[in-house]
């Protein structure tokens, strides 16, 4: 048994059934059209014939393959894991059979699994090195996709109870093991991922192997390597973000677990201190990070542009994946506001609405430049969208307990059990477009507990845990709360509601959030963004398309802090959203002259969507700081 663990954890997402107008769709698509979609562009891209050429199932000519491209494969199996593990399908459960089959075969004697090297063990790619681990700290992603696979074969073994994957894993790691420790092979796993594979074995198998060898490859990071994959310093000494931010946020997911199942204080100071650095410095307003284009990196403090920035959709899941663990260790609301923001915003973003495009970046400006794509060479943001996609349910609820928590809103049904007695939550709302949560409470017998609501920081002034963005108009608003239609106070724990109370069936909780337009100024050591505006509503925050906008560029739009603003719904517009309209003024004959302009504002992760044109987050707000700005920016 362990001694230690998250004192909150997760209401599994097989026992959570959603209804939601918003997100049913989303996750549908992703189980109708994305994870057979992704499966089919691993067919085209030989990604699962290198499987079955590895294993001597097939003698086509293939060429090496990109080092990471098994990586693709093992996500997209996770995906249709919690797809499964929600729906059953025997037709997609039957080519996940076929295609694990072939993952099988491709495995070496000895538990190695890696296409690239032995489909020509003499010629393999570049990046993998002529012997085995040479690159590992570097190039090779050998640890990398072994990561991905151990999360891979623990999602479809909790799904179908099948062993198979799950074998190939505890084959694979059991040499990991082997090869890698103190006074073995000491190298640093170049690309972060390992570290939360091995511990989801750990969780499952028991062996506290595994847990050590996760910690091991995170302690041997460090010092005096490179910024970029994080080994600059030791992980315990680190206090800011810097690098890759994909493998930050999956370094950092790794470190919330060590901290938890390990008590470390010395892992949990640094997580909090890099964090801080995050939401304080380095975040967008739609929760991506990772602003340097470049190098797929953080960039420095304050380093945010619009236009040239990156926000990779892989770092945005990372940054979930990183926030909900510090929530389950430190129980505060705070972190799923950064959650909802990044969700609601800049992840989604990353794929269409019909399920079948996809953003790599993912930028708060364009001038036409930027549309989704199909695919791509390197395609770990579409493979990383179908698992996250389908283990969305997983998020909304939380319990320490007797407390239940309600972290999202998102109409949904959650079975889970409170001193051993059956409760059923069920939340009904039109969240994202209106406040209003209606939560009904059954249970089969009444029952003394908590529920914790969470009270997003937007509704208290706050759009973010920190001073990088602040609202101009400020909202007098409160939240309202009644339990069986009666109005009652409730104490705000860590950003939550908390009622305690004893519960009966058919209970009803009414948890209504005020939803008026808000103004957004980033902080003044943000250069690009002096000047400007953003809008938000709820924890939508908008765009401008020059399709919406009659005018010769959308940079030039500005907007006075006395316009005025509505907000309305348009069911058939862009699968159903809340637009922001008004007339507001224009900037012309070289910005000498303001002119008014009717205007209408989109949420932006629905922006590229009707071709490619001019976008933007932040529009003009005060000309001189503007124009100032944009000579800061050169």
């Amino acid at each position: 048994m362990r001694q230690f663990d998250y004192e909150i954890q997760p209401i599994p997402l097989r026992t959570v059934k959603i209804t939601d107008n918003f997100w049913k769709y989303r996750i549908e698509t992703n189980r109708k059209v994305t994870i057979p979609y992704a499966l089919k562009k691993c067919e085209e891209t030989h990604r699962i014939d290198n499987f079955s050429k590895a294993g001597g199932l097939i003698d086509d000519d293939i060429k090496p393959n990109l080092p990471y491209n098994d990586s693709d494969v093992f996500k997209i199996i996770e995906g249709a894991a919690y797809s499964l593990s929600v729906k059953r399908d025997p037709q997609l459960e039957k080519y996940i059979d076929e295609i694990i089959r072939k993952i099988a075969a491709a495995q070496e004697e000895d538990g190695y699994l890696y296409t690239t090297r032995t489909i020509n063990p003499k010629r393999p790619h570049l990046f993998a090195g002529r012997k085995r681990w040479k690159k590992v700290s570097t190039t090779s992603h050998e640890l990398y996709n072994m990561g991905h696979l151990y999360e891979s074969a623990i999602a479809y073994y909790q799904a179908t109870g099948k062993r198979v994957l799950l074998d190939v894993a505890i084959r694979s790691s059991e040499l990991i093991d082997k090869v890698f420790g103190p006074g073995k092979n000491e190298s640093t796993p170049g690309h972060q991922e390992i570290e939360i594979g091995l511990i989801r074995l750990y969780r499952v198998i028991g062996d506290e192997k595994y847990l050590k060898l996760a910690k091991f490859f995170l302690d041997v990071r460090g010092p005096n390597g490179y910024e970029y994959n994080q080994t600059h310093k030791k992980v315990i000494e680190q206090d800011e973000a810097v690098g890759h931010a994909v493998r930050a946020t999956y370094m950092y997911s790794g470190m919330t677990d060590i901290a938890a199942l390990t008590n470390n204080k010395d892992y949990i100071k640094a997580i909090d201190r890099i964090w801080d650095n995050v939401v304080s410095k380095k975040l967008s307003i739609t929760g991506g990070i990772g602003s340097n284009i470049k190098l797929e990196a953080f960039g420095n403090n304050y380093e945010l542009p619009n236009m040239a920035t990156y926000n990779e959709t892989c770092a945005s899941i990372g940054n979930v994946y990183w926030n909900h663990r510090l929530f389950l260790l430190h129980g505060d609301g705070k972190y799923f506001d950064v959650i909802e923001r990044t969700l609601f915003n800049g992840l989604i973003s990353g794929i269409s609405l019909e399920g079948k495009s996809f953003f790599y970046p993912n930028p708060l400006a364009s001038d036409g430049q930027y549309s989704r794509s199909p695919w791509f060479d390197t395609s770990c943001c579409p493979s990383n969208l179908t698992r996250f996609m389908a283990s969305i349910p997983s998020y909304i609820y939380a319990q320490k307990d007797d407390i239940l928590y309600v972290n999202l809103f998102i109409g949904s049904a959650a079975t889970v059990f409170i001193d051993e007695k059956p409760v059923v939550i069920t939340q009904e709302t039109d969240y994202p477009w209106n406040g209003i949560v209606k939560i009904i409470m059954n249970v089969q017998e009444s029952s003394d507990f908590t529920i914790a609501i969470r009270i997003p920081g937007w509704t208290q002034n706050r759009p973010v845990p920190s001073d990088l963005y602040l609202y101009l108009n400020e909202s007098n608003e409160e939240v309202n709360l009644k339990v069986n239609n009666n109005s009652i106070d409730f104490i705000n724990e860590k950003g939550f509601a908390c009622i305690r109370r004893t519960w009966r069936d058919g209970d009803t909780i009414e948890f209504k959030m005020p939803m008026p337009i808000r103004r957004v100024v980033a902080h003044e050591k943000v250069k690009n963004n002096l000047g400007r505006v953003a809008l938000e509503r709820g924890p939508i925050v908008y765009c401008v398309e020059g399709i919406d906008n009659k005018v010769d560029h959308v940079f030039n739009l500005f907007l006075d802090d006395a316009d005025n603003l509505t907000s309305v719904y348009h069911k058939d517009m862009l699968n159903g959203i809340v637009v922001i309209t008004g007339a507001i003024h224009y900037l012309k004959n070289g910005e000498n002259e303001k002119v008014e302009k009717d205007f209408l504002a989109i949420p932006y992760y629905a922006w590229a969507h009707r071709g490619k044109g001019e976008m933007t987050v932040w529009l003009i707000r005060d000309l001189k700081a503007y124009k100032s700005s944009k000579l800061a920016s050169k």
